[in-house]
């Protein structure tokens, strides 16, 4: 597989912990971002200084003009793609689905869901003997949620991470005979930025309790999985949906 990786959302949280690890394990990584360029420039300062690729690519992945920039863009810089996580998501202020409005409801499916299907479109362009390519690996983010509900806080945004994991079963059977593998990991509670961008920026503490572990996850913890499941140790393993819920 050619070592050459996507990470959308790439420049904060999960997407930054999953690019730093996969540069350590010889990737050459594209940090995706919408608007945190500093933070994306930080990232990629960091794989450099650690001996590694690295180059930040700006794209709001709800805009298929703009995917097909970055795509473009990454195959001049880097070569062909190998590797894509899509991790670029969106959740909004806690809100029962009576109070939810259409506009709101458009902003989280276009970036978390329609974001991720143009971002694997165009990877599976890239990567499947098919068109050419010598296969790779795609790792959709989707959350516990997704089986959760998310009743009275983000309905919404769990039931956008329930179509992701009926994406990656069906995409991963429609190129499974073509070189390419199709996981994905579903966090629970796990400390990133996306809680107080919600407005519960506390929200981890207060629910930990419910966790069978006791405690919330790191987002280096669901870096180790999405990395494992890119790599040739996860050469059998595709379709599956990986908790990273400390059993909640």
């Amino acid at each position: 597989m050619d070592k050459v990786l996507l990470v959308t959302g790439g420049s904060r949280g999960i997407g930054a912990a999953t690019a730093l690890l996969a540069a350590q394990q010889g990737y050459a990584v594209a940090v995706n971002y919408t608007a945190h360029r500093e933070a994306a420039d930080d990232v990629v300062r960091r794989i450099r200084a650690g001996g590694g690729k690295a180059l930040a690519l700006q794209a709001d992945v709800a805009r298929e003009d703009q995917v097909l920039a970055m795509f473009a863009a990454l195959d001049t810089e880097l070569g062909r793609l190998g590797a894509l996580v899509n991790n670029a998501g969106v959740v909004d202020v806690a809100a029962r689905v009576d109070e939810i409005s259409a506009a709101r409801l458009k902003r989280i499916f276009d970036i978390n869901v329609i974001g991720s299907f143009l971002c694997a479109r165009e990877a599976v362009r890239r990567m499947s003997t098919k068109h050419g390519g010598s296969g790779g690996a795609i790792v959709n983010v989707s959350s516990a949620a997704a089986r959760l509900g998310s009743p009275a806080q983000y309905v919404d945004y769990a039931a956008s991470k329930g179509a992701i994991d009926s994406f990656t079963i069906g995409l991963a059977k429609e190129v499974a005979a073509e070189g390419i593998r199709v996981n994905a990991v579903r966090p629970g509670l796990i400390e990133t930025e996306i809680h107080a961008s919600g407005g519960l920026p506390d929200r981890v503490r207060e629910l930990e309790h419910q966790v069978p572990m006791q405690r919330g996850g790191s987002a280096d913890e669901v870096a180790q999985a999405i990395v494992w499941l890119l790599s040739d140790a996860a050469s059998y393993t595709t379709m599956s949906l990986l908790e990273v819920s400390g059993a909640r």
